[in-house]
């Protein structure tokens, strides 16, 4: 299938998305949170689930599904452990899905116009409820959802949920709207292509036909179900979510989405009042002043009052869904708002095109953005031995005015597992990558369930392959499950190498969330060091350092060589740090080797011996 960084990159170059303002230095805002953001990523519906059958296809009585109720007090410690202050509940909107929920009013879906059996989490059919799936009693989902939400805060917690909007299930519609609430579409004139006001965009006198199924694909997998008919009743036929606009969309399409208009005509010209360019360096509050009494398609409302009704059931933030393929405005229109209902909401959003990054961060008002392109992308090559690390030096200099706003991550449900064979095929080999990710810059840094005990993602669970934990369909996560202990959240029933994967997950990630080095400066060692005897392009290494603490921070991602030199800091380092020559005893924070800063004539020496895949973190006394 086509990726999504591909796919963007398309609509973008049909002016899909409006064309980029000038960069410009972003407004300070003010924030209550001390030291690193941690955001743990969670699969809701597999999180909790115990069952291990893992048939391929297999309904959620044959494969289980997870609850909202098995993040219990000790599943929320055991996420705790690991520096956590954000949990992102992935799939929490309610999404199409094939099992029958009739009883409790919501009416069926198509499997024709689902991927796998559950569904994906990012083709919502109702934003005014949750996945009836997550619930003890679906009745009552809703409740369930707030119980979560003030569990989870009582550990101290904040809450997001994913907000998908580029795109709406092919089906959406609400049964949980309060009163007044239109559903998508319902007032669109759908005898033409576009108008401002509608929320879709259409293509007159000509009905939906599904994608021409691959050889290989059967929906369902081939089983007797009396809406798997190759149809879906949709006249005229709206465009698919990644922007085609064809009448029968092609399978590697989103074809169980449709787009929502934002006011971009299909010429790509823009249809909303503009934001001057100034606005790049004001703060939420002028941006919210900006759009009051302006005048905005009916999209924007809808949007807007989703997320007003999710902030009231106190969700702390949102993770945006490619939010690239919407145009910039609107986020100052949604960011805005949201802000000023709650200033210290955290939004997050997925975009791949880093020419775009500094608008989205500043006229489109979000607090972080995937660190995707181009560091994690090279981490990855560097973690597979098919790059060197010192790219990675340009790179964090390209982004060094936005650092604070790119969020970093090695895995989450679009990315390969760590440990799955297409990647690295052992999760160790991510723990040089997970240290430099972690430390490397003051943004948050992100952890997906499971990474930390080197799930695999192996399995095809039905809709699409192994290497990523299936998003579409009931499953178990058998690594997870191993830590998850019957319930006990304890790793009891851990193999002595996830154990010990966890424990260094652990060590690394309580560490950094409080160390107050790594929310101040940043200096490159590994450009000083290249090249010298014994350093090589494995071995990445700087400093970090603020008025209370200074570290030094080297791995070695070579996953069979040990390495053995002296690590040179440079005088204007030890300059800033205050130190004269002499000889100073440095504290591990990773291990127990206790090695030694030498300072002659204001150079710097540190002998090191790192083993394959290590690294240390030296901190000097103050």
């Amino acid at each position: 299938m086509l990726s999504r960084r591909t796919l963007s990159c398309f609509l973008a170059a049909l002016l899909l998305v409006a064309p980029a303002h000038a960069a410009a230095p972003p407004a300070a805002e003010a924030s209550s949170q001390s030291g690193k953001v941690v955001i743990y990523q969670v699969f809701t519906r597999l999180f909790g689930n115990q069952k291990t059958a893992n048939i391929p296809w297999g309904t959620r009585e044959q494969n289980g599904v997870g609850k909202f109720e098995d993040f219990n007090d000790k599943a929320l410690d055991g996420i705790k452990q690991l520096g956590v202050t954000h949990i992102w509940y992935t799939g929490v909107p309610h999404h199409a899905l094939v099992a029958d929920y009739s009883a409790y009013g919501i009416g069926a879906d198509d499997p024709d116009v689902i991927k796998g059996r559950a569904g994906s989490p990012y083709a919502v059919k109702d934003y005014y409820n949750v996945n009836p799936d997550l619930a003890r009693d679906p009745a009552k989902r809703l409740d369930e959802f707030r119980a979560l939400v003030a569990r989870t805060h009582q550990h101290g917690l904040k809450v997001m949920i994913d907000i998908v909007p580029n795109h709406v299930a092919r089906g959406y519609r609400s049964s949980g709207a309060p009163a007044g609430v239109r559903d998508f579409g319902a007032d669109d004139d759908t005898s033409v292509e576009y108008a401002r006001n509608n929320d879709f965009y259409y293509v007159p006198g000509q009905p939906f036909r599904v994608p021409a199924w691959p050889a290989d694909y059967r929906v369902l997998n081939g089983e007797d179900h009396p809406q798997v008919d190759g149809k879906f009743a949709e006249n005229p036929a709206k465009w698919t979510g990644n922007g085609s606009r064809a009448v029968q969309p092609k399978f590697d399409d989103w074809y169980e989405t449709v787009k929502i208009n934002y006011g971009i005509k299909p010429d790509g010209s823009a249809d909303f009042p503009r934001l001057p360019a100034d606005y790049a360096g004001k703060d939420w509050r002028a941006h919210h002043a900006f759009w009051q009494g302006k005048d905005v398609p009916s999209s924007w409302k809808k949007f807007r009052d989703i997320t007003q009704f999710w902030l009231a059931q106190g969700v702390d933030g949102f993770r945006y869904d490619m939010a690239e393929m919407v145009p910039v405005e609107f986020w100052s229109y949604l960011n805005s708002a949201i802000k000023h209902t709650d200033p210290e909401a955290t939004l997050l959003a997925e975009v791949y095109n880093p020419k775009q990054y500094r608008d989205y961060l500043h006229l489109g008002k979000m607090d972080y953005l995937y660190d995707k392109v181009d560091f994690y992308d090279h981490l990855k090559l560097v973690m597979q031995g098919k790059a060197s690390t010192d790219r990675l030096v340009d790179i964090r200099t390209q982004f060094a005015d936005i650092e604070p706003h790119l969020l970093h991550f090695l895995e989450n449900h679009d990315e390969q597992r760590i440990a799955s064979a297409p990647f690295a095929g052992d999760a160790r080999k991510g723990l040089p990558a997970m240290v430099v990710s972690a430390t490397i810059g003051t943004a948050p840094t992100m952890l997906y369930f499971g990474q930390d005990v080197g799930e695999k993602g192996d399995g095809d669970a039905g809709f699409g392959k192994a290497s990523r934990t299936t998003i579409f369909d009931y499953w178990g996560v058998p690594a997870h499950q191993r830590w998850m202990n019957g319930g006990r959240f304890d790793g009891g029933a851990l193999h002595a190498d996830e154990k010990a994967l966890r424990a260094d997950y652990v060590k690394l990630m309580q560490f950094t969330r409080n160390a107050p080095a790594l929310m101040g400066d940043y200096s490159d060692l590994h450009k000083a060091n290249i090249g010298n005897t014994g350093y090589d392009g494995e071995l990445f290494s700087y400093a970090r350092y603020n008025a209370k603490q200074k570290l030094v921070i080297v791995s070695n991602f070579s996953a069979t060589n040990t390495k053995r030199f002296t690590l040179r800091l440079p005088p204007p380092l030890l300059a800033e740090w205050h130190l004269r020559d002499g000889d100073y005893r440095l504290k591990e924070r990773l291990g127990s080797a206790k090695p030694r800063l030498q300072v002659v004539n204001m150079m710097g020496f540190i002998a090191l011996e790192l083993a394959p895949l290590q690294s240390v973190i030296l901190e000097l006394p103050n």
